[in-house]
This record gives structure tokens, C-alpha cells and sequence, in this order.
């Protein structure tokens, strides 16, 4: 028996400002627009709501801080916005999301959601887990707006200043094409523990500009008035900061690895430019000036609109069974769902007609 639309959705959202509170808040205008209630609730506040849980009219989607609700929960969906890496979390955080990934897959009332093949690939290969379905990230509703026709003379960094980013490994070469192109800046917007060491870092260059955090708003109207968005994390599981750059006109820089790479693989070498994993000096100054060499020009993104997201979730929450068990062994088999069943999920829910999926 096929299961029902859910009667509503519940989000686990994340500490806010974050990149879950945005997956979140996208996720929510998705299923909202396809007049199906939700709601975004704290990743805490999920726990105190034991009755929703075990309701299985009610789809649920955790976030890995919410996922320790899965041994209560009916119809839940479990995501993985990475895959643990002591190099980047420390050894006790990855313990602990190696856990809940864990907990996440024995659970009869959840299915486990990555939101890339790049992590699905870590955590089936070296974790072992049973990864039931590869769903990206959704684009939040106020980056499909067109963005202004607007002079563009800016190199821009939008993230978290994370040692995992490699902003200070940028710099040196943002400075040698500066050097090369007159009139062009640098702009680095984010918030995070590396932020004391870029500002000394920029201090002597007026042409480097540290903006710290910006609302959702700001960081749209700056990638309006960027010509080239560059990042440097060869991990990054997926990347929500290379779609809202796309979506803005932008050309990206960005490494040669990383779920990233899965955005829109037919631009890459004109409004994508790859330089080498290691973020060698060389190899992004090279790379940045072939972006510069390209036309900045809105990309489509209309496979990744909330709706189109929320439409792929809810292909999937057709293997619940209405009790809001999951039955993985008779549903999908014994191994992890395949290239050939993710396509078909797309195109069960119209994300097949972008080619860049």
C-alpha cells in the first residue's frame, strides 16, 4: 500500500543563522507551496513533542542534532548534511555524528537521507551505513529572484570562517590578481574562529574588505555585485553557497573534489573553474583568472527550488509504509539504493529535467 501525503511536516532547524536553518527554512516554503502544512522547529524542541514523533501522519525530517529522536520516531527522515571528519570536528564530535548516523539506520521509523553522492560515497564506503536516498539541497526562494544589472568588480568569499574553509590559503593568490587587475576587491563575509587571523591578514591590503556575518538579503545583493565566488573546502559535502552564487550570475572557483562538483557538471570550465585540491597559490590565482575571463550570468536553479526538494522528499516518504515503518529489506533490499533507483526518483519527481542531476 502506497502511503498518503503526510497531513503536515515537522523541520529540526538548526542552530540559526546556520546552513541546516537554511536547508530548514527552504525545505519549509517547499512543502508549503504545495499546500502541505509545515513547520520548523528547534533541534531541541523536537523531543519535548513525543506524540508528533510517534504520529505517522506527520512526515518528520532531523536534522544529526534532532536524529537521537529516531528511536522514537514514525516516519521520520534522518539527514546527513556530511559525513564525519575528525580532521575538520575533532575526534569527539565525529564520534558522536558517526553515532547518530548509526542510530539513524537501524531505526525501523526512519529512513537515512544524504544530501550528496559525494558523502553518500564516504559513509557507504568507509562507514558501511545504508544510505537510502541521495537528495540535494534546496535553494531558500528569495535567490530565484532576478538579480540587477549592476557593475560587478568583486572577488567574494560568503561562509562560515572555518579552518575547514581555507579562506587564508585564498588570499595570497586574491592578492596577485588583484595586483593584475586594477579596480577589482576582495570581499569575505562570515563569521567564525578564523575571523582574528584574516583581519591581520587583510589589514594591510585596503583592497580586502572582512564584512563578518550578513542576513540572507545582503549575502543575495552582495553575490549580485560579485564577478567571481571562490571557496576552498576540497570536503565540502554539498555546497548551498556555489548554488546561491550560480543563482546571483556569479562564475565559481572552486576545488577539484567535494559535493560541489555535483551541482551542475556541465558548466564546469565556463561558469565553474576548478583548481587543484591541495588549494595550491598557483593553482587558485590560475583559476581565478580564467573566471574573470568568463561572462557572469544567472544559472538555473530550477532543480533545486524548495518545491522541486520537498516533491523528491516526499517520493521517497512513499516507502513508509502507513504504520510509518520503514521496511528497508523488502522496500529497497538489502543494499544502499543505486544510481538506477535515483534516477527513477527523479524522475518520479521532475528533477530529471535539469541536466546538471
Amino acid at each position: 500500500m502506497r502511503q498518503s501525503h503526510p497531513s503536515r511536516v515537522l523541520i529540526a532547524g538548526g542552530k540559526p543563522g546556520g546552513g541546516i536553518a537554511s536547508f530548514a527554512e527552504a525545505l519549509h516554503s517547499g512543502f508549503v507551496d504545495l499546500g502541505i502544512p509545515a513547520e520548523v522547529v528547534p533541534d531541541g524542541a523536537i523531543f519535548a513533542r513525543p506524540r508528533e514523533l510517534r504520529d505517522p501522519q506527520i512526515l518528520k525530517i532531523l536534522s544529526i542534532r534532532a536524529v537521537f529522536a529516531a528511536p522514537f520516531a514514525r516516519r521520520a527522515f534522518c539527514v546527513a548534511h556530511g559525513f564525519p571528519c575528525a580532521a575538520n570536528q575533532g575526534w569527539p564530535a565525529t564520534i558522536a555524528i558517526l553515532a547518530s548516523l548509526n542510530l539513524a539506520a537501524a531505526c525501523t521509523g526512519t529512513q537515512l537521507v544524504v544530501v550528496s553522492e559525494y558523502s553518500a560515497l564516504h559513509l557507504r564506503s568507509i562507514f558501511r551505513l545504508r544510505i537510502d536516498a541521495v537528495i540535494h539541497n534546496p535553494l531558500r526562494p528569495l535567490f530565484f529572484e532576478q538579480p540587477p544589472q549592476t557593475s560587478r568588480e568583486a572577488i567574494t568569499f560568503v561562509g562560515r570562517l572555518h579552518r575547514s574553509k581555507n579562506v587564508e590559503k585564498l588570499i595570497p593568490a586574491i592578492r596577485d590578481v588583484l595586483d593584475e587587475n586594477p579596480g577589482l576587491r576582495a570581499l569575505i563575509a562570515g563569521e567564525g574562529e578564523m575571523r582574528p587571523l584574516l583581519n591581520h591578514l587583510a589589514s594591510a591590503d585596503p583592497r580586502i574588505v572582512i564584512l563578518g556575518g550578513l542576513a540572507a538579503a545582503d549575502v543575495r545583493d552582495l553575490l549580485s555585485r560579485s564577478r567571481v565566488f571562490v571557496s576552498a573546502n576540497p570536503t565540502e559535502p554539498f555546497g548551498i553557497a556555489y548554488l546561491e552564487a550560480l543563482s546571483q550570475g556569479c562564475v565559481v572557483a572552486m576545488p577539484a573534489s567535494g559535493g560541489g562538483l555535483e551541482i551542475a557538471p556541465e558548466l564546469i570550465g565556463s561558469t565553474i573553474q576548478l583548481f587543484p585540491s591541495s588549494v595550491s597559490r598557483s593553482g587558485v590565482a590560475s583559476a581565478l583568472r580564467r573566471a574573470l575571463q568568463q561572462e557572469p550570468r544567472p544559472s538555473r536553479m530550477d532543480c533545486y527550488s524548495p518545491r522541486a526538494v520537498a516533491e523528491a522528499y516526499l517520493a521517497v516518504d512513499q516507502r513508509f509504509a502507513p504504520d510509518g515503518v520503514f521496511h528497508a529489506e523488502t522496500t529497497i533490499g538489502a543494499a544502499a539504493i543505486g544510481t538506477a533507483s535515483m534516477e527513477r526518483l527523479h524522475h518520479a519527481s521532475g528533477l530529471d529535467n535539469y541536466p546538471g542531476l
